[in-house]
C-alpha cells in the first residue's frame, strides 16, 4: 500500500534494528521508540539500503514454489531417515516418496511454465544454464531474483546471497572468516548444490583443486565455487551473453 502511494519502502532485519537500537544507546522499547529508531536508521542510512520492489504476480509465484520444493525435499528425506531402520515398512516407505516425487515433479512443471510465459526469462535462463553444474531449478531461482533486484556488480549479489566472507581483523589478529549468511539461505543453498555439481566437471574441478591446495577445507572449497558461480551468473544475466569456460582456466594463471 506504501509503495502504491508512491513512497520508497524499504524491508529491514529486525536483528539489524535491534543491533542499531543498542548502537545508538535506546533503554527502552515502545511501539513509538521502535517506530523513531526505524525513522531513524533509514534516514541515516537509506543510501545504503536497498528500496524494496514489489514483486511481480509471476515472481511471488516462483518465490513459493522454489521456497516449497524445498520443504518437500527436506520433508521427503526426513522421513526416509527415520523409517530406514524399521522393519516391515518398505513399500509404505516408497509409495510416501513416489508421492512427494509426484508433488516436486509438478512444481517443477510449474516453474518451467512460468520461465517459458517470458521470452526474456526464458533467453536468461538459457544463458545460465550453459553455466556447467547449473540446472533448470537453479537457473530459475538465480533469474528470478536478478531481474528483481537490480544490483550494480557481481560483488554486490555475492553479498545479496549471503555467500560473502565477513572478515575479523584487528591490528596483527586475523581472525576466521565466516559467511555472512545474509539473505534468501534457500537461495545460497542451491548455488552450494550447483557448485558440488560442478566441482565433477573438467571446468570447474580445477578451481575446487586450487582452493584446496590453498589449504581451504573442502566445504569451504565448494563455497568458493558457489560464489564463483553467482558472480558468473550475475555477468551473464547483466551482458546477456553465455558461459565462457576459458575465463575461468585464465583466472587459475
Amino acid at each position: 500500500m506504501a509503495h502504491k502511494l508512491g513512497f520508497t519502502v524499504f524491508v529491514l532485519n529486525p536483528k539489524d534494528a535491534r543491533h542499531y537500537a543498542k548502537a545508538v544507546g535506546l533503554r527502552g522499547k515502545t511501539d513509538r521508540v521502535d517506530a523513531q529508531l526505524l525513522a531513524r536508521m533509514v534516514a541515516h542510512e537509506h543510501t545504503k539500503l536497498h528500496a524494496w520492489i514489489p514483486p511481480t504476480p509471476e515472481q511471488r509465484e516462483m518465490d513459493r514454489l522454489i521456497s516449497r520444493r524445498a520443504k518437500l525435499s527436506a520433508m521427503r528425506q526426513a522421513l526416509a531417515m527415520s523409517l530406514r531402520d524399521l522393519d516391515g515398512f518398505r513399500a509404505e516407505l516408497k509409495a510416501l516418496r513416489e508421492r512427494f516425487d509426484k508433488l516436486i515433479a509438478r512444481i517443477d512443471q510449474r516453474v518451467k511454465a512460468l520461465v517459458e510465459a517470458s521470452p526474456d526469462r526464458k533467453q536468461h535462463v538459457a544463458h545460465l544454464r550453459t553455466i556447467y553444474g547449473v540446472g533448470p531449478l537453479v537457473s530459475a531461482a538465480l533469474v528470478n531474483t536478478l531481474e528483481r533486484v537490480p544490483l550494480k556488480n557481481a560483488d554486490a549479489f555475492v553479498a545479496f546471497t549471503g555467500l560473502d566472507p565477513r572478515p575479523d581483523d584487528s591490528g596483527q589478529h586475523r581472525g576466521k572468516r565466516r559467511l555472512s549468511k545474509r539473505g534468501s539461505s534457500e537461495l545460497r543453498r542451491l548455488l552450494y548444490l550447483a557448485a558440488l555439481s560442478a566441482l565433477k566437471t573438467k571446468t570447474w574441478k580445477p578451481l575446487y583443486e586450487h582452493s584446496r591446495k590453498k589449504g581451504l577445507s573442502s566445504t569451504a572449497a565448494v563455497v568458493v565455487l558457489a560464489r564463483r558461480i553467482a558472480r558468473t551468473a550475475w555477468s551473464l544475466y547483466t551482458h546477456n551473453t553465455e558461459f565462457d569456460p576459458k575465463r575461468l582456466s585464465i583466472a587459475l594463471t
